[in-house]
């Protein structure tokens, strides 16, 4: 029987016990000890994958943050410009309603020509109240022609340029309006006072005047055409001892809130046609 020398007898065994551990690893009878052995690289690699993808984020932060920056500043400026588009449909849709209002005015006198105007400016002074529209003669305009908006009488052109014209207010102090009470048919004059309060003066003492009673142009004196809604009693005031009353009224007219005005171009003014 031969001899065989340890080295020999080693290698054979750990050959053995290779293939044994190889035969049992694929049987699945090592996938306990396989579990057992694997679960402290598992944890280290759970370990270590966050910290890994922590710098690979640092190194190409960069750049990322310079394409954040451009897709910022790109949103700003699609928000800044669509805020813009709202703003400007806003302003459309008021116009339109303006308009609409001023077509439903102009409707309901048809018997008069208009020429819608813009209005463009103030008068500066604490005491005059007029304000400036941007139509002039260039449009048909002419001085003395009554301005209305869709609430009723604003005031007639005192002054006329080729692409522009002064409006007079009618809560101007020098400017004066032949009224008519709807209700009791009292006839009387607008008398605008320095604090913007506007009266009705010389209404006859026999006449009963009630408060909310609708206030119109008579027409009287052909500076205005009749039947303009120019403001509604809110006080009256009459004393035994004076020849007429007076009468408080509030405009129909919201004189701090005038865009668009009608100038009522085919309507002349008695001064306007007696001349100066």
């Amino acid at each position: 029987m031969p001899r065989f020398s340890p080295r020999v007898l080693v290698t054979v065994a750990l050959v053995l016990v290779a293939l044994s551990v190889l035969i049992l690893s694929q049987a699945g009878y090592l996938r306990p000890v396989e579990g057992l052995a694997l679960q402290p690289l598992v944890a280290l690699q759970a370990a270590i994958a966050p910290r890994l993808a922590a710098l690979q984020d640092l190194a190409t932060s960069p750049g990322d943050v310079a394409t954040l920056l451009a897709r910022n500043a790109e949103l700003e400026a699609d928000v800044a410009r669509l805020q813009q588009e709202v703003i400007t449909l806003r302003e459309q849709a008021a116009e339109v309603d303006i308009l609409a209002a001023l077509l439903n005015f102009a409707r309901s006198a048809p018997q008069y020509g208009y020429v819608a105007a813009r209005v463009v400016g103030r008068d500066a002074s604490p005491f005059l109240r007029a304000l400036w529209i941007d139509a002039g003669t260039n449009d048909g305009v002419a001085r003395g022609m009554p301005v209305v908006n869709q609430s009723g009488l604003v005031g007639r052109v005192v002054e006329v340029y080729p692409n522009a014209s002064r409006v007079r207010l009618i809560t101007d102090p020098g400017e004066a309006v032949n009224v008519r009470l709807q209700a009791s048919r009292a006839d009387g004059v607008t008398s605008a006072q320095p604090n913007g309060e506007l009266r009705i003066d010389m209404i006859d003492q026999e006449v009963e005047v009630s408060q909310e009673e609708l206030v119109l142009t008579s027409g009287l004196g052909g500076n205005y055409p009749a039947q303009i809604p120019v403001g509604q009693v809110i006080s009256v005031r009459r004393r035994d001892f004076e020849v007429f009353q007076q009468a408080v009224i509030t405009p129909s007219v919201d004189f701090e809130d005038l865009e668009i005005l009608l100038v009522v171009t085919s309507f002349a003014p008695l001064e306007a046609q007696l001349g100066p």
